[in-house]
């Protein structure tokens, strides 16, 4: 079992979780979220407002997957998320200890679904 974690573009949302339902991935935890790569210190337009600052606005997807679904959806990520350019976001990899379904109590593989 893995855990996936994908910083990406607010603006690539859709177009991300359209790809992971082709790839059959449909369970996903969404976040907004703050921070900053090699882009630090750009100027943006948020809703209208000029915003300078060194923390920009991106989305933190979650996914946990068992084995066979790793590719696939490092791949639908990469698919949706990817401009060409500078702050397209990161991927995260990790192993992940446990899951537990809290409804009916299932464990490991059969948690996640």
């Amino acid at each position: 079992m893995k855990l996936i974690v994908a910083i990406i573009q607010p603006y690539r949302l859709e177009e991300v979780k359209q790809a992971l339902y082709a790839a059959q991935v449909h369970l996903i935890t969404v976040s907004e979220v703050l921070g900053h790569g090699r882009q630090k210190g750009v100027t943006e337009y948020y809703r209208g407002v000029k915003e300078t600052g060194n923390l920009l606005r991106k989305v933190r997807l979650e996914i946990a997957v068992n084995e066979n679904f790793v590719e696939p959806t490092i791949n639908a990520i990469i698919k949706g998320a990817k401009t060409g350019k500078t702050g397209d976001g990161k991927i995260f990899v990790l192993d992940l200890k446990e899951c537990i379904r809290i409804r009916t109590g299932d464990r490991g593989t059969e948690a996640i679904g």
